[in-house]
């Protein structure tokens, strides 16, 4: 009977633990969308989260994705869930920032030209962007990002680019784009000429 007792006392304090540990990641995460940010690497997660070791965290961490209050976007990017029906808009743009934190991104080829009218044929759920960093395709649940690398400098490419308000990505002007879309061989049959000239 006290043994009884006793296996019924520690389940119901893990249940408070877990309930805390939920409430307390709902507090911080929710604190942070106040300021905009709804997508997390794993060392952010460790910063937002410091009481926590890597073996503890990793566990918090799988527990939450398999209640939905994170989402892991790819690799190492978590996605604070409940935040996803605000944020759709530019979540991808969002996810792509966090996967190449120290490089220089922007949207560009079919992703923005479709944007421009450029091009008729309209990427579904792929976000094309040129990248600093190194190329490579991730497959997300929120659609795959492509990441095209591009030698040219920092100041050519800020020359290249436009920051949109309350965007997270910069996108390429049109010429741009299009000098792109040459550069690196893709498909160019598709695009308007009538609309090249417009900037």
């Amino acid at each position: 009977m006290a043994d009884s007792i006793m296996c019924i006392e520690t389940l119901h304090n893990c249940l408070v633990r877990v309930h805390m540990k939920r409430l307390d990641l709902l507090n911080r995460l929710s604190a942070l969308e106040q300021k905009g940010l709804v997508v997390y690497s794993r060392r952010d997660l460790e910063k937002i989260f410091p009481e926590e070791d890597e073996k503890a965290l990793e566990k918090s961490l799988q527990r939450m994705c398999q209640d939905n209050l994170l989402v892991r976007a790819a690799r190492g990017i978590y996605v604070f869930g409940p935040a996803v029906p605000r944020h759709r808009g530019w979540l991808i743009e969002r996810i792509a920032q966090a996967l190449r934190p120290g490089d220089f991104n922007y949207v560009s080829l079919e992703s923005i030209l479709s944007e421009y009218g450029v091009i008729s044929q309209i990427p579904v759920d792929r976000l094309t962007v040129m990248t600093t960093g190194a190329k490579g395709l991730h497959k997300t649940p929120f659609g795959a990002i492509e990441f095209t690398h591009t030698k040219r400098t920092i100041p050519d490419l800020l020359e290249r680019t436009l920051v949109v308000k309350g965007r997270p990505l910069r996108i390429a002007r049109k010429q741009a784009a299009i000098q792109d879309l040459h550069r690196v061989g893709r498909n160019i049959d598709l695009i308007d000429r009538d609309e090249v000239d417009d900037e």
